[in-house]
């Protein structure tokens, strides 16, 4: 016997949103990181790249208006590699930019992998084992961020964390565990 329910919902009109200009926003963004063992498939960065050019990074890239973050995350993946995978969110990251707007980065892991690998204007995937980090050219808050991947599992509590530069413009990444 199946039950039939009702969801009866109190939604707010779009005028009592609170949309105040002067306060925080924040540029929507995805981050995929997919495993495969010990590595991580990781996108060198094209030498024609305004940011990160030649440096290695996760995929991904903005959020469309419209998409939820999880639609934005597979198509930015299949985008960027021609590859799909099963994505499952691993955390949130507030990062400050010193400016309005901020950026909020909804960090995906994923197994699972079909398709063929190819290669995009953003630049190439690369499998990269984990250990191998500390010597290739990376964007900042990479190695911090997928050491705590790497000790994830499916199934997890995602993590909350924010990313700012502090007073020597040093990039630091708090977890709030």
């Amino acid at each position: 016997m199946t039950a039939n329910i009702t969801w009866v919902e109190n939604i707010m009109p779009l005028s009592d949103q609170g949309q105040n200009l002067n306060r925080y926003i924040l540029i929507p963004r995805t981050v995929i990181f997919l495993r495969r063992g010990g590595s991580f498939l990781l996108l060198k960065g094209a030498p024609t790249k305004r940011l990160w050019a030649g440096k290695y990074n996760g995929l991904g890239g903005h959020i469309e208006a419209g998409e939820d973050v999880l639609t934005a995350a597979q198509r930015e993946l299949l985008e960027e590699t021609g590859l799909t995978a099963d994505l499952w969110l691993c955390g949130t990251v507030m990062v400050a930019t010193g400016e309005n707007p901020g950026v909020c980065l909804y960090v995906f892991s994923g197994e699972e992998i079909e398709g063929e690998l190819l290669s995009s204007i953003e630049g190439a995937a690369e499998w990269v084992r984990f250990e191998a980090l500390g010597g290739l050219p990376v964007v900042e808050d990479l190695p911090i961020l997928l050491k705590r991947i790497y000790q994830m599992k499916r199934g997890d509590d995602p993590f909350s964390a924010r990313s700012y530069y502090d007073d020597h413009e040093k990039l630091s990444v708090k977890f709030s565990d």
